[in-house]
């Protein structure tokens, strides 16, 4: 008979999330003789390994991937089922969010606020990266809820809509650009772009609208929208940026946005869900907030 141990599942799911067994261990507040132990004994009543073994870092196999969300599912309703036998209203546990860039550096007040007022003693671990890093972090379970500016298209990903965002086009107040005082498309021929990497969803966007112009040069290519508004202000050429990140450069007077109605610089932000994910209190909570 299988009789597997929410100490067994709890060490399996951190491994799966962390990479190894001493990172779980340290999580979990264990030493990792019983951390090794406890997943030992789960892999021998499974009578089959959930991990690959490969120069010290434990991979989910597929067994693994499969059993996952489901050792997910259980610690969350083990947890439901103690707050509510204890007759606890407060939610507790914690939620894992993946966001964009923009979303995570500027609007994150508005995507976790309501939430973190409303249920003070739920942990927020919060994770920024690029769409395309977010959606695979969805996609592995190793995180519970995302929020991107770009288009996910997957199967497995539920993509509910948010919010509407707009990126500008944006220079130093002294670029020829920036001193005209009506600008067409023609304008921007030649013009030197320093733009985000592959993967992000305001590339994708920029990529979109660059095409709508004249040839131009990219000169750079930086991971970080605060680099970039350096490097526009610096002169080292123009960017299309989230127009919310660039309201403080704007104010101050070291960017200045060029008007191109011409351009369709509009986007969708999306809530990502996996169709997998048991949604437990605190996650119906918090979509709720939305």
């Amino acid at each position: 008979m299988i009789n597997i141990s929410p100490r067994q599942l709890q060490v399996f799911v951190q491994v799966a999330t962390l990479g190894s067994v001493r990172a779980a261990a340290e999580h979990l507040h264990l030493t990792q003789p019983a951390a090794s132990m406890a997943l030992r004994d789960m892999e021998h009543q499974l009578a089959a390994p959930v991990f690959d073994r490969e120069r010290g870092r434990l991979h989910l196999n597929p067994r693994g991937r499969e059993l996952l969300p489901l050792a997910q599912e259980l610690l969350e309703r083990y947890a439901e089922f103690g707050r509510h036998g204890a007759g606890d209203a407060m939610l507790g546990g914690e939620l894992r969010v993946g966001t964009s860039n923009t979303v995570g550096n500027y609007r994150v007040g508005e995507l976790l606020g309501r939430f973190v007022e409303a249920h003070p003693q739920v942990t927020i671990r919060l994770r920024v990266a690029n769409t395309e890093a977010i959606a695979a972090a969805m996609l592995d379970h190793a995180l519970d809820v995302g929020c991107v500016e770009g288009p996910v298209t997957h199967p497995q990903l539920e993509v509910r809509p948010w919010r509407t965002d707009s990126l500008v086009v944006c220079a130093r107040p002294d670029h020829p650009l920036a001193r005209r005082r009506r600008l067409a498309a023609e304008h921007f021929a030649g013009a030197r772009w320093v733009l985000r990497e592959p993967g992000s969803a305001t590339r994708a966007l920029s990529e979109r609208a660059l095409g709508q112009l004249p040839g131009g040069l990219t000169v750079l290519e930086l991971d970080q929208i605060e680099a970039i508004k350096q490097a526009v202000v610096a002169g080292l050429g123009i960017a299309c940026l989230p127009e919310v990140a660039v309201t403080d450069a704007v104010a101050a007077g070291r960017l200045k946005v060029l008007h191109t109605p011409f351009l369709d610089l509009t986007r969708q932000l999306s809530i990502l869900l996996h169709r997998q994910k048991y949604r437990g209190a605190a996650m119906e909570a918090f979509l709720r907030t939305l």
